[in-house]
């Protein structure tokens, strides 16, 4: 008894210990339940949501903490919608996103005012009001869509940035209506929102990022980088606010905003999507769920009548806006799935319209009874619709983004052994493993979740114990550092009498299809050190060879400057070096900049056509004058230069001068050294490029490889 008094177990729920426990199980085992019978997690929260509620066995009120929580979930789901966007391929299909922005704003806007005027009976402010409701939606399908594995498909870039131009503009119609109806527009009026959103939005879009870099080049402590993160979320809905439109547009954009300097590979990345999944939205769902009233179907006939109108018109628009959208661009059905379960569902936006609408007094009745610009019936209708179309969302996002993963899965589930990428990351300096790390996770295939090896080589004459000790603290390190971006860390610790023989032993034993080597920050790139590589290492191992040095976070860098000799598309390891440097433009966002002779140039074009990322293409072929390309170099730049060796198709002499120009006139500047696979090719031969033993195994690295292989098939 006295136990249950401290607990205080009278429902609603005030204990807070007790409502954040009944929290925390609904979120572990709603999913878990209700993913039995077929249904999406996400739905399974809202549902959860609508049981424990004000409007089900009230075992918790939506208070103020469950809405502080909520609102914080939403404006993460929009954040993470701008920070996992593919840039290059929203820039590609910005057009598109325009259209599909416009459509999806321009039906439901046509479709709800008229169903308002002469379905419903409504005045004309009410009834644009109402249709502005369902010209919004909110993405609550997109953290559904991100586990499976296709936030970058088209369709979904498509549909997030035409997310922001109609939630934007139904937003913009909310705040005329209530302007109109309190006879406050005016050409004052226009111009203070004109200006105050075009302050917003440069504030955001320049501001944010060079405050991120400052932060992030100063400042590698893990709590303190993802709190930065949550300041800038909310700092920019604060400032879209106070600009007079919705928060969850300034955390779209902040998330964009942020998108170059924080990488898909990172850990920061994986901390974000970690909490977010885990927490945040969920939460958001649970308050969701708590507005949802079933008892709304029995009040009476006109709530009935209401939320069935809103309902239609909400579904029809919607999906007549996706299926449009499907025909003009030629998308799959499974594509036209992803772009009507990412838009159809309701909730932010559109309670923001209804709770605002109701609370505008336009009149009283002969009794006395306040007259509300939206009634009670719409209010009621509009939780009906919230839950309609959350769950029509869920499961037709679910269905469309299962499909198009399962395809993927399928083009690459032929890999066998000998065509798996393994990459080795020789470690010796604890001040550069993070580092190192962090550019074997951003350079491999993200499919490949093991396909990482550490080495650490032990003198075999060293006799005590502290050498063992040292190699496998550097190990931990690396393991931490690679599990910190949901990877697994091969750990190799390896004793020979030198550093050459035992990574080029190891190489060969693993079969590894790709070498890292790192320089230290303080140290040049001396001519004994590349002289005593290419000897030992590159004429024994058939591997793609990086030389990394860093002067600031893989991160921050805003652009790689990629220097690539004349004839390297002839060579046997110009596709696979390739496939690396366009997985470090997909994973991190920053610009490549190839700086390449003419011939080479047009491959690589071919390739970026099919492959969007965000790069310029210069001509480039007299190493004579290697140090015209410094100045080009700006100081948040990577140089990666394509190296070669004596007697190969794409060797040039100036290029032992290489490292005394990297010493001098490079020091501030991070750069990658490639030395392409080369092995079995002589200077006079033309390599056949159609053996199979070549382009199998491109194919099986990912569609970048594919592509290369039928290039050079036709060649």
């Amino acid at each position: 008894m006295i136990l249950l008094n401290i607990l205080d177990t009278t429902l609603p729920l005030t204990n807070p210990v007790l409502k954040f426990l009944l929290i925390l199980v609904i979120i572990l085992f709603a999913p878990i339940i209700l993913n039995k019978v077929k249904i999406p997690h996400l739905l399974g929260l809202i549902i959860a949501g609508a049981v424990v509620g004000p409007h089900g066995i009230n075992l918790m009120e939506r208070d103020s903490s469950i809405i502080l929580s909520g609102t914080a979930g939403l404006l993460y789901i929009m954040f993470l919608a701008g920070l996992e966007i593919d840039l290059a391929d929203f820039k590609k299909n910005s057009k598109k996103s325009i259209v599909f922005g416009m459509y999806t704003f321009i039906i439901p806007m046509a479709l709800g005012t008229l169903a308002g005027i002469y379905l419903l009976g409504f005045s004309i402010p009410t009834s644009v009001l109402l249709a502005s409701m369902f010209a919004s939606h909110t993405l609550i399908a997109y953290p559904l869509i991100s586990k499976l594995g296709v936030a970058k498909n088209r369709a979904v870039n498509i549909t997030v940035g035409g997310t922001m131009i109609t939630d934007t503009l139904a937003l913009l119609v909310l705040a005329v209506i209530v302007g109109m109806t309190t006879g406050e527009v005016n050409s004052e009026f226009w111009i203070r929102l004109s200006v105050s959103i075009l302050i917003f939005g440069l504030i955001v879009m320049l501001l944010f990022p060079l405050i991120g870099r400052w932060f992030f080049k100063r400042f590698d402590d893990n709590v303190s980088q993802y709190i930065f993160v949550l300041v800038m979320v909310f700092l920019g809905a604060v400032l879209a606010e106070i600009a007079g439109i919705e928060a969850i547009i300034g955390a779209f954009l902040a998330g964009l905003a942020l998108n170059r300097l924080i990488p898909q590979t990172s850990p920061l990345m994986n901390r974000i999507e970690f909490v977010g999944n885990a927490i945040f939205i969920p939460f958001f769902l649970i308050g969701v769920g708590m507005l949802i009233d079933y008892r709304a179907f029995f009040k009476d006939t006109q709530t009935i009548w209401v939320g069935t109108v809103m309902i239609a018109v909400a579904t029809i628009s919607k999906f007549a806006a996706a299926w449009i959208t499907q025909k003009t661009y030629k998308f799959s059905v499974d594509e036209r799935r992803l772009i009507f379960g990412l838009s159809n569902a309701q909730a932010a936006a559109t309670l923001a319209a209804i709770l605002v609408g109701y609370n505008i007094i336009i009149g009283q009745t002969e009794t006395g009874e306040p007259i509300r610009l939206l009634n009670e019936s719409i209010l009621n209708g509009t939780i009906l619709m919230i839950l309609f179309t959350c769950t029509m969302a869920s499961f037709v996002a679910q269905k469309g983004a299962k499909n198009i993963a399962l395809l993927e899965n399928t083009d690459t589930s032929t890999e066998n052994e000998e065509s798996k990428e393994r990459i080795l990351i020789p470690i010796s300096n604890i001040e550069t493993t993070d580092e190192l790390i962090n550019l074997g996770v951003t350079i491999k295939s993200k499919k490949n979740k093991d396909g990482l090896y550490a080495l650490s080589i032990i003198d075999n004459s060293s006799t005590s114990g502290t050498a063992d000790k040292q190699a496998k603290k550097l190990l931990n390190k690396a393991a931490v550092a690679a599990s910190a971006t949901d990877n697994i860390l091969n750990e190799l610790i390896r004793y020979d009498i030198n550093v050459i023989n035992g990574i080029t032993s190891v190489a060969k034993e693993h079969k590894i299809t790709d070498l890292i080597l790192g320089l230290h920050v303080k140290k040049g790139l001396s001519d004994s050190f590349l002289g005593n590589l290419i000897e030992g290492i590159l004429t024994k191992c058939n591997t793609t060879t990086l030389i990394y040095r860093h002067v600031q976070p893989f991160g921050t860098i805003k652009r790689h400057i990629i220097i690539v000799p004349e004839n390297a598309e002839k060579e046997i390891g110009f596709p696979f070096w390739l496939v690396k440097v366009w997985n470090i433009a997909r994973n991190s966002g920053a610009k490549h900049i190839f700086y390449a002779a003419k011939e080479t140039l047009r491959f690589i074009e071919e390739i970026q056509a099919k492959h969007p990322i965000e790069c310029d293409f210069l001509e480039f072929n007299d190493w004579d004058n290697f140090l015209i390309i410094s100045r080009d170099i700006h100081p948040d730049d990577n140089l990666i230069i394509v190296l070669s060796r004596k007697d190969k198709p794409s060797y040039h002499s100036h290029m032992t001068k290489i490292p005394s120009y990297l010493n001098k006139y490079f020091k501030s500047t991070s750069y990658i050294l490639v030395y392409p696979i080369q092995a079995g090719v002589t200077g006079s031969s033309k390599m056949d490029l159609t053996n199979a033993t070549i382009t199998e195994p491109l194919e099986k690295l990912d569609e970048i490889g594919k592509t290369l292989a039928k290039m050079f098939r036709r060649k």
